[in-house]
């Protein structure tokens, strides 16, 4: 019997990455990894970068890499909403590497703990990029 579907809607302040059904839903929560299936209870929780894994209605599995934010699942919709996200397949390692190094050079730079933090936040997403480029 086929897992029963509920609706996932990936969103950040650039665009709706994804809105569809699906079957199944793992992301990385603030404590560490959530999973969700249909009728899943009413939740919010925080979220970090890391890589969100999908399980489509036609058993295939997909990937989006997404970035600090929250997810909220209520009445069978699960939306994650992420300060930055895009679909594993599309990342482009060169340029998750260069932001990278750029991430690194402006960390060295920076000056005072605003400036850092908004350098480790950079640096953090864009080592995940590159990681899950490499997969």
């Amino acid at each position: 019997m086929a897992a029963p579907p509920f609706n996932l809607r990936i969103i950040s302040p650039q665009e709706i990455l994804f809105d569809g059904q699906v079957v199944g839903v793992r992301f990385p929560g603030e404590d560490g990894e959530l999973g969700v299936l249909a009728n899943h209870a009413t939740m919010v929780a925080l979220t970090r970068s890391g890589s969100l894994r999908v399980r489509s209605t036609e058993d295939d599995d997909f990937e989006f890499v997404v970035h600090s934010g929250f997810a909220e699942m209520r009445n069978n919709v699960l939306t994650v909403l992420t300060r930055a996200a895009e679909n594993v397949e599309s990342i482009d390692l060169d340029r998750a590497q260069k932001a990278a190094e750029r991430a690194r050079d402006r960390l060295r730079d920076a000056e005072g703990s605003f400036d850092k933090e908004l350098a480790r936040e950079a640096l953090s997403r864009a080592l995940m990029r590159e990681m899950l480029a490499r997969k």
